[in-house]
């Protein structure tokens, strides 16, 4: 039996970063477009249509910049009032986090790095309509110009620190390549200390059609061609190689999105707060980060057959 020191040291070392991972809905739920975001009472919302998780999490985040107290932002209350916001909408989804670190989620929910004010921050948002496809989004453009305006009015994250990939014709699209590139210059870039949000919207899947389960993958604008982004590419890639003393916010606004990065710690917003986070035993250390990568192209069937994030 390991124990929680054991354990601890383990998360530590096999993940130098403190990640927190927030997700709109748990692995097997898919969550929608909402055709008017204008009901979560965004200001200086960019369209009508975006994702219920990003427009959600966007109505906390500017309504605890009005609150005098620090506990009226944190983790349980954050998860809490998403689900309640969710669900007075119509959605019936259970927001949940996930974390490389054991945090108290009854303290303040910080994305700015508490412990270095004066560090860099930097952000990547992601927002994928498949614009021309089957399965295209209305929305997901949207949510990235919205937390792009929240970040840098009231977090003071500078322009020329926020790279946006959007299938828009203008800005650059969100390739596989692309995006892989982008997490790979944001750990070059980082160092000890550091603040780093990103933010992703569009797609995701479960792959659930081969033998060796891989989990939930984002699907990049030419998944046809250049497949998934696996749970593997996103942690070697993005996770393992971020520095010791940066805070990372990653807000995944998909379908079967709860655990679509493997962090050794979970609470969900229908989770007790008298227990706090909870450790996934399932956690294998020595292989979590070294698995080989399988990809696969049958989550398109799932994809495209209801079992997705709809617009």
């Amino acid at each position: 039996m390991v124990t929680n020191d054991e354990f601890d040291a383990k998360a530590k070392k096999a993940i130098p970063a403190e990640i927190h991972v927030l997700s709109g809905c748990q692995d097997m739920e898919t969550p929608a477009d909402v055709s008017d975001v204008g009901q979560f009472k965004l200001p200086n919302a960019e369209g009508q249509v975006g994702g219920a998780c990003t427009a959600a999490f966007l109505q906390i985040l500017y309504a605890a910049r009005e609150s005098t107290c620090e506990l009226d932002f944190c983790w349980v209350r954050v998860l809490g009032a998403m689900r309640q916001n969710l669900k007075a909408k119509g959605f019936d989804y259970v927001p949940q986090l996930t974390s490389s670190r054991l945090i108290d989620v009854k303290k303040p929910c910080k994305i700015v790095n508490p412990n270095h004010a004066f560090g860099t921050k930097r952000a990547v948002l992601i927002g994928i309509n498949y614009t021309g496809q089957d399965g295209e989004l209305t929305g997901c453009h949207n949510d990235v110009r919205n937390m792009k305006v929240y970040l840098e009015t009231v977090q003071g994250f500078q322009p020329e620190n926020i790279l946006i990939l959007i299938d828009d014709g203008v800005h650059s699209p969100p390739t596989k390549i692309h995006i892989l590139n982008a997490y790979r210059e944001l750990v070059r870039e980082t160092r000890s200390g550091d603040t780093v949000f990103c933010h992703y919207s569009g797609h995701g899947g479960w792959d659930k059609n081969i033998k060796r389960y891989v989990g939930e993958v984002l699907i990049p604008v030419d998944f046809r061609i250049s497949g998934h982004i696996s749970e593997d590419d996103l942690l070697q890639e993005l996770i393992k190689p971020m520095p010791s003393g940066t805070l990372v916010t990653f807000l995944i606004d998909c379908c079967h999105g709860g655990t679509v990065l493997e962090l050794p710690y979970h609470f969900t917003a229908d989770g007790n707060p008298a227990d706090g986070m909870q450790r996934d035993e399932n956690t294998d250390f020595d292989t979590l980060l070294g698995r080989t990568v399988y990809c696969c192209f049958g989550l398109l069937e799932c994809m495209y057959s209801g079992d997705h994030r709809v617009s």
